[in-house]
Parts: structure tokens; C-alpha cells; sequence
């Protein structure tokens, strides 16, 4: 039995809840009338349209570029015709410049073919992930390409796939990863020939033995005197598929504060976003769709499903049935990190890995008191540092002076949160932190 790998501080363990979802295998939804496209899928620069109002579309052309900064391209998601241009809902953002498309449901799916990339060198590969418009799927969406293009000064001898999956409810990643293993392990294979290394971990948490299972045999059918690829088991500890914690874990180093994790020879993906670049480099096709979870007991019916990106919730929750009487709060993300949203008017983008319709006796509404300085928090923190001085500060009005906790390396994972028995907002005080220390 291989041992099971985790890190050393902090972390929290708190209901799973994925066996609503864990058994439903992928299924593709129906094309809605519309789609709503943010032009600002990623971090970095919003893409710029490329083309006009009414022009017409096919599945898959460019229609957005960043011609400046950070970023890349987007892609329609179907054949239609360009409505208009203007503002979505954001859940982090309020609001977003976007291009509505209208679908024409006459216009037959487009069908990709596999080629042949071994011949491809690096650059090749890169041009082709880039091409696709390929951000982290699992994180904040940040570019690819970028990711694969680790400064010289740091070279890299390990890649990590990320299939810790560790936010409860969500169970797209662990989905994908059985129903899609030889992709994801060739998508492995295209990653480490663009990086030119050999050594690659997929970490996965305990709690997924079929999704480890899937993927070993599939790492050892891929696996070759060229590429190493290796599934390596996880104690179940929120928030083991951090980056940062993930590379502690598996390989034992530390990423040091404000450091990438190329400083300490490692590039990390998420499971899903290397099978988007096995799709972006073997079929040449671009990233326009998702694989999300719907869950929560407010839903009808729970579902991983297959969206076009751009498909607003409201379409998600009609095709589903309609929610509960029960429903309480709609959540975009995992309970953990994710955002409390007020509309259903919200699109989905590249980077939407669920929406959670909770019900009353799924969420805490225990209103906050005042710090007791018990302590939990510090421990329970992963990064080491101090969420209630941070909380204490912004409450007296002194948000510049919480550098010295360690706010900016806060990657703002809910556990101090979520052992506070004060029930204090700690993650919106740190949020709230960021925005004053830095203006």
C-alpha cells in the first residue's frame, strides 16, 4: 500500500458531502438560446472583440484577442450570430463587458479528429495551448502558456497534477478523471515533452479510490522510458489541492513566501486543465465548454454536467428541474472559497468549476461575535499566519498595518473561518484587508 501523503500544518476536515454527485457521470447539456461570453475569462488583460455586432459565428472561431498583457484568446462556443455587446453579472466583479451570441440550432455540433503531435517541438506545443485559449481550470484562471514558460533561472525537473479535488460538493474533476484518464495522462505526456522533463505525480485524494484506480492504469499504460508518470495517493485534509500544499506533500518542498512554485523546480495543473490541453494540442480544439458540478439540496436534480461556457445559471437550474422550497444560498465555487451570488442571471465561464444550491440545513447563519482569542484559527491556517490580528486590525480601521500577519500570502482557503467558533467573517476581513493595504 503506498503511503499517504499530506502537509505538515494546519488544514481542516469538513463535510464531504460529494455522494450527491460522486456516481452521476458527465452528461452534456442542451445548447440554451443565447450565451453570454465575458470578455475577462482569465487573469490578465480582458480580451478585445474581433469582431462586430450581427456578425456571423462557427463553433469554435476566435472571437476575442488580447493584443496587450496577460492573456489569450477566446472562442465562440457555438454557431449563431453576435447580438450585441455590453455588461453580465460577476460574481467577484458585480459586473463584466461581454458579447451575447444567439445559437443557431440548425447548425450541426463541429467534430474534431485526433492528430498525430509527437513531432511537435515544445514551441509548437506551447503555440497550440495558447492558441486554444487554455487557462487553469481549476484555479483562478491564470494562462497556460505562461505557467509552461518557467523563467530559466528556475528550471524544473517535476510537474504535478492536481486531483485533490478537496472542496466538498464538487466532484467535476473527480468525474473527468474516470471517465477521461488516457487523455488526462496524455495531456501529462504533451506537458512535461513542453517542458522536457520526464517526472510527473498525479495527487488524489483517498476518498477517490475508483478515480485512483482509473488513473493508475491508465499513468501505467502511458508511462514510458520518456515519461514517468506516477498517481500518488492523499490523506483527506481541506485544503490538500493547493498549490502550495500540494508540492509540500508530495514532494516535500516549500515554496517559499511570494515565491511560484517553478522556485522549488515544479510546475502544477489541474486534472481538468491538462485534459483542455490534450483537447487544445491532439484535436485542435479551443476551451468553450466546462465540465461543472450542480449540487446542493435546494436543486432538483444534482448533476455533473457539460455547459457551453457563457450558459447563465438560470438555464442550468430550467434544465434541471427548478430549485427546492428548501433552497437558501446559491454559491458559485466550493463552500469554501467560492462566492454567495444574488441572481441567476450569471454566465458561466472557463474557470466556473460549480454552482451549490444549499439548503437551511446546509449553511451556518449563526451571526458573528467578537474575537475570542482562542487561537484556532492559527492552527488551523495552512500558511502559518495570523487571521485574527488580521480580523482585529481591519475592525479598528488599521488595514496597512497587517502586512506583518502575512495578509498577502493568504491564499483566502476558509479554514480559519471555518473553525472560528465565533463564527467570525475572517476571509471577508482578509478580502477586505488586501483592497485597503494596497490602495
Amino acid at each position: 500500500m503506498t503511503s499517504l501523503l499530506t502537509f505538515p500544518k494546519g488544514g481542516v476536515h469538513p463535510p464531504e458531502s460529494k455522494k450527491l454527485t460522486a456516481d452521476l457521470a458527465i452528461e452534456v447539456m442542451p445548447v440554451p438560446d443565447e450565451l453570454e461570453i465575458i470578455l475577462g475569462q482569465h487573469i490578465g488583460a480582458p480580451c478585445t472583440p474581433t469582431l462586430e455586432k450581427q456578425a456571423e459565428v462557427r463553433e469554435g472561431d476566435m472571437i476575442g484577442e488580447v493584443k496587450k498583457g496577460l492573456g489569450v484568446p477566446l472562442h465562440a462556443p457555438v454557431a449563431g450570430k453576435i447580438k450585441s455587446f455590453g455588461m453580465s453579472a460577476h460574481p467577484m466583479r458585480v459586473s463584466a463587458p461581454s458579447m451575447t451570441i444567439l445559437t443557431d440550432k440548425e447548425a450541426a455540433p463541429r467534430t474534431y479528429t485526433k492528430i498525430e503531435w509527437s513531432h511537435l517541438d515544445s514551441k509548437q506545443l506551447l503555440a497550440k495551448v495558447h492558441g486554444a485559449g487554455i487557462v487553469g481550470i481549476g484555479g483562478a484562471g491564470f494562462p497556460s502558456h505562461v505557467k509552461l514558460s518557467p523563467p530559466p533561472s528556475n528550471p524544473i525537473d517535476t510537474l504535478i497534477l492536481n486531483g485533490a479535488e478537496c472542496e466538498p460538493y464538487i466532484t467535476a474533476d473527480h468525474r473527468q478523471m474516470l471517465e477521461r484518464s488516457a487523455d488526462i495522462v496524455e495531456g501529462a505526456k504533451i506537458i512535461l515533452k513542453i517542458l522536457s522533463i520526464k517526472n510527473c505525480f498525479i495527487g488524489i485524494e483517498n476518498n477517490k479510490p475508483d478515480a485512483i484506480a482509473a488513473m493508475t492504469e491508465a499513468a501505467e499504460n502511458g508511462s514510458t522510458s520518456e515519461f514517468a508518470i506516477k498517481v500518488q495517493p492523499l490523506q483527506v485534509k481541506y485544503p490538500q489541492g493547493s498549490e502550495k500544499q500540494l508540492i509540500q506533500s508530495i514532494t516535500g518542498r516549500k515554496v517559499p513566501g511570494f515565491a511560484l512554485p517553478s522556485a522549488v523546480g515544479v510546475v502544477v495543473h489541474n486534472v481538468s486543465t491538462t485534459a483542455a490541453i490534450y483537447d487544445a494540442v491532439a484535436l485542435e480544439k479551443p476551451l468553450y465548454e466546462k465540465v461543472m458540478t450542480i449540487s446542493g439540496k435546494g436543486i432538483k436534480r444534482q448533476a455533473n454536467l457539460r455547459v457551453k461556457v457563457g450558459t447563465k445559471i438560470s438555464d442550468i437550474v430550467d434544465y434541471l428541474g427548478g430549485v427546492t422550497p428548501e433552497l437558501a444560498k446559491i454559491v458559485m465555487g466550493g463552500p469554501m472559497m467560492g462566492f454567495a451570488v444574488s441572481s441567476l442571471d450569471i454566465p458561466v465561464t472557463k474557470t466556473t468549476s460549480s454552482v451549490l444550491f444549499l439548503a437551511a440545513d446546509e449553511i451556518d447563519t449563526t451571526p458573528h461575535s467578537q474575537c475570542i482569542r482562542c487561537g484556532w484559527c492559527l492552527e488551523a491556517c495552512p500558511m502559518g499566519l495570523e487571521p485574527k490580528e488580521i480580523a482585529i486590525h481591519v475592525e479598528a480601521g488599521r488595514p496597512q498595518d497587517t502586512k506583518q500577519f502575512g495578509v498577502f500570502e493568504c491564499f483566502e482557503c476558509g479554514c480559519c473561518a471555518y473553525v472560528c467558533p465565533a463564527k467570525r467573517p475572517l476571509v471577508q476581513f482578509i478580502r477586505l484587508a488586501k483592497m485597503k493595504a494596497t490602495n
